[in-house]
């Protein structure tokens, strides 16, 4: 929100240094993000009062040595007027008139000021120097915004409508303070000046004059002729919840022209473009008291009646069909959806309420009879169809915040006065207005009591009444309790324990929260009780950062699309129903993901191609459907992506070799064997995801348990996510919640070994269709507490061997907690191991 000083200044005394407004309004909650100065102390070209002044127009007339240029004669407060050289457009179709009598005033910069050279890209200073310009001397100069600093204008010079004398300081006419306004969505209210005044004058308190502060609202008084407004429209509302209340107020025999000089200045300083007077003043209004509004040309609405055999229009407002379209103002042609709210008559669509209206009913320059709607619509409908269309604007922002339905009227009372004054128009008798089911007021309750517990400090009920009657809540003070009736702009206040919270917190905001001095709890701290799920995902993220990976967070919100990409030509899709977003912040997060593997792929492909080695892990939920229920379960996974580099190579060297598999394992491995799991197992199996003979199924309690898959993508499904060629991507997706219902709740801690290990190796021929994880296991098993390791450091396959065996060798450490083993004994413990794998998977030694 954009907040220039001097606008704000027609509704609320401001007494306080603008720092410190600025400083008071952050606290309270209206972050002002920055503070802009034109013109005045503290921006970047301060207008010297002496050489920035307002200037008065007297004559035009042309250059006698340049067709481009004039001569204006001005006056400045000066003995004797002027004559400066300009080139400026805007004077050319006053040459040769006389204009001692007219208004005609611009900004003047007398010779020796510093001022924005306007010829140049962005704002370069600049020094103007007197000289002759095609034989006549030009010591000064008329100035267009640019050259002021105020805007990129250049197209002419500014042309003021003031009552200001000649000579005046410009400071004292267009010398702007601008608030900007970082407001976050529970501050609807204030997405206008009006809204804004009420929050400073609550803060700032008393008036110059010691009075209280109090907000000067603009007259909604209209002054009104003509034939009734109901005899010319009629207004229906299919549905109270997609449209609480519509008005249609008619103005007739306006003229269109350009708006007053001190609209067009204001809109432009909050950033809105002028058109003409009628628009303008919907776009003013709307800045103004926060109510969008909409102007339509009611004879053309009047010619679509009769074609349809009406008399007079029929606005209604309906949900539209899917498939209905329009063109809209942008000139886009839109086919609307289910949700989309639509303003019709008779003869169709002809705008998308609260949002944009159509171009068969648009206002032009030919436009004589003005339609003014003021309306309130279901602020989650805006929402979905700004999105979906692609069309956010001041209108849109505003009511998918929250309008209450009372504005509407005051927004189009006050537009229909201004187009009277300002467009010569008449006003219809009568507003029509449609107004079905009014809410009830808000009323919330808060106590003395309460606000002590809350905040911690006593504050007095009459200051309490009195910060809440700043605010314009109605109260009465009824058995201790203070009830407070909500005003109709504040929506974001509840009632029963919701809305004392509200209170609460609107009554400290106003307070200060630096006057809250700092205190200790007088209750007693509660108990801290351990979260073993939480602790158990903590560790587990410890556990990965410790074997090199890093913790990414993407959204949970995706699109069926986008999940459909991790999967390999001609596999089957996912046909699991989604849940979708009723309201999604935008189109490719529409619904909630089934799984983590499509967002981790992508920020591993995206940054293999800036990185040598990419190892990144997430934690997150998925959302699958439930039967039976409206909720999806949300079980966690653990989702890990690998890519690059081995090693990154520094000074010592490194393994530039690309990781595989293995390296995807080990960091699997490092996470079971933290948390002390037993029976792992990692089984060959096919997924539309992994590569054909490139994936193990992941298990748990000898395979009984499935925790997820681990693999090398598909090389087809990789280059989807735009990998560069050569590199593997290996990526694994794991039930955490089964993973962490193993985890063992301890484990049993060796003493140190007192005895020398005895070491022995022994490689196996065996069927290749063995796991080797089978044949460790049974060595383990074996083995006994007198086996104190177990590794794997050799396979096999070539001439030496029957086709269809292998070759697993494993050196394995015997130590006794008792004793020193003896050769016979580690001997003897070997040959054991070797006998039962004989016997149980038909292995034979080597060397046989």
């Amino acid at each position: 929100m954009i907040v220039p000083l001097s606008w704000l200044q027609d509704y609320v005394d401001i007494t306080l240094p603008v720092p410190e407004l600025a400083e008071r309004m952050t606290l309270a909650g209206l972050e002002v993000e920055t503070i802009q100065y034109i013109g005045v102390s503290g921006a970047d070209l301060v207008w010297d009062r002496d050489k920035f002044v307002v200037a008065r127009i007297l004559a035009v007339g042309q250059h006698p040595d340049a067709d481009r240029l004039v001569l204006a004669r001005v006056e400045y407060g000066a003995p004797e007027p002027a004559t400066l050289v300009t080139g400026a457009t805007n004077l050319f179709p006053y040459l040769g008139q006389d204009l001692s009598g007219q208004n005609l005033k611009s900004p003047m910069v007398l010779e020796g000021a510093a001022i924005y050279d306007g010829h140049k890209e962005g704002f370069v200073k600049t020094r103007l120097k007197g000289r002759k310009v095609r034989g006549i001397m030009n010591r000064h100069m008329l100035c267009s915004e640019k050259e002021l600093g105020i805007s990129q204008e250049h197209e002419g010079i500014m042309l003021l409508e003031t009552a200001a004398v000649p000579g005046t300081p410009l400071q004292d006419i267009l010398g702007e303070v601008i608030l900007h306004l970082d407001l976050t969505p529970n501050l609807a209210r204030c997405h206008s000046m009006i809204g804004v005044a009420r929050e400073v004058a609550a803060l700032t308190g008393t008036s110059p004059q010691g009075t209280p502060q109090t907000v000067r609202y603009p007259s909604l008084n209209v002054v009104m002729g003509g034939p009734p407004a109901a005899e010319a429209v009629r207004v229906e509302i299919e549905d109270s919840a997609l449209s609480p209340r519509f008005t249609a107020t008619l103005i007739r025999d306006v003229r269109i022209g350009l708006s007053p000089e001190w609209m067009q200045r204001r809109l432009k300083l909050v950033g809105v473009r002028p058109i003409n007077n009628i628009v303008d003043i919907t776009n003013y209004v709307m800045m103004e008291l926060g109510q969008p509004l909409h102007a339509f040309d009611y004879d053309l609405l009047l010619q679509r009646a009769r074609t349809t055999s009406v008399s007079v229009p029929t606005i209604k407002v309906r949900q539209a069909s899917i498939g209905e379209g329009m063109t809209t103002l942008d000139g886009t042609s839109r086919t609307f959806n289910e949700y989309d709210i639509l303003i019709t008559d008779t003869a169709g669509p002809v705008g998308i309420g609260g949002v944009m209206g159509g171009t068969e009913t648009e206002v032009h320059v030919g436009t004589r009879n003005v339609l003014l709607e003021a309306a309130n619509f279901n602020l989650i409908n805006i929402r979905r169809t700004a999105q979906a269309h692609k069309l956010p604007s001041e209108a849109s922002a505003r009511f998918g915040r929250g309008i209450h339905p009372a504005e509407a009227i005051r927004g189009a009372r006050r537009a229909a006065e201004l187009m009277r004054t300002l467009a010569g128009g008449t006003v219809g008798q009568g507003i029509v207005d449609n107004y079905p089911d009014p809410p009830e007021p808000v009323v919330a309750t808060v106590t003395p009591a309460q606000i002590k517990r809350w905040l911690g400090i006593h504050i007095d009920q009459k200051e309490v009444v009195a910060i809440l009657e700043a605010l314009q809540f109605q109260c009465q003070i009824k058995g201790g309790a203070i009830h407070a009736t909500v005003p109709d702009h504040r929506l974001d206040i509840s009632t029963g324990l919701t809305g004392t919270a509200d209170l609460i917190e609107e009554i400290s905001r106003i307070y200060g929260y630096g006057k809250i001095p700092e205190t200790e709890m007088s209750d007693p701290l509660p108990p801290l009780r351990a979260n073993r799920p939480q602790e158990q995902e903590e560790r587990t993220r410890d556990l990965l950062v410790a074997a090199g990976l890093q913790e990414i967070i993407s959204y949970r919100f995706t699109t069926p699309e986008a999940e459909a990409r991790i999967l390999s030509p001609g596999s089957q899709p996912d046909e699991r129903p989604y849940t979708t977003i009723a309201n999604p912040i935008s189109q490719d997060k529409s619904v909630m993901r089934h799984t983590l593997l499509e967002s981790l792929l992508v920020a591993v492909a995206a940054n293999v191609r800036h990185h040598g080695h990419v190892a990144l892990f997430e934690i997150g939920s998925v959302y699958l459907p439930a039967e039976g229920r409206r909720l999806p379960d949300e079980p966690t996974r653990l989702c890990v992506g690998m890519a690059g580099q081995r090693e990154t190579v520094g000074w010592m060297g490194g393994d530039e070799g690309s990781m595989d598999f293995y390296d995807l394992k080990g960091v699997l491995e490092a996470l079971t064997d933290g948390w002390r799991l037993e029976g792992v197992r990692y089984e060959p199996t096919t997924d539309p995801v992994f590569c054909p003979g490139r994936a193990a199924r992941v298990s748990l309690h000898n395979g009984r348990t499935h925790l997820g898959t681990a693999g090398q993508v598909h090389p087809l499904v990789a280059k989807r996510f735009d990998m560069p060629d050569g590199i593997p991507l290996l990526a694994a997706e794991l039930d955490l919640d089964a993973l962490m219902a193993a985890i063992p709740a301890g484990f049993e801690v060796q003493p140190i070994p007192q005895f020398p290990v005895v070491y022995r190796d022994v490689a196996l021929v065996l069927d290749e269709a063995i796991p080797a994880a089978d044949v460790q296991q049974l060595i383990v098993q074996t083995g006994g507490r007198w086996l104190a390791q177990v590794r794997l450091f050799d396979v096999y396959r070539g001439t030496q061997l029957p086709a269809g065996k292998r070759s697993l060798a494993y050196a394995l450490a015997f130590q006794s907690p008792d004793k020193t083993l003896t050769d016979r004994d580690a001997n003897k413990l070997r040959d054991k191991i070797v006998r039962r794998l004989e016997r149980e998977i038909g292995a034979r030694l080597r060397s046989q």
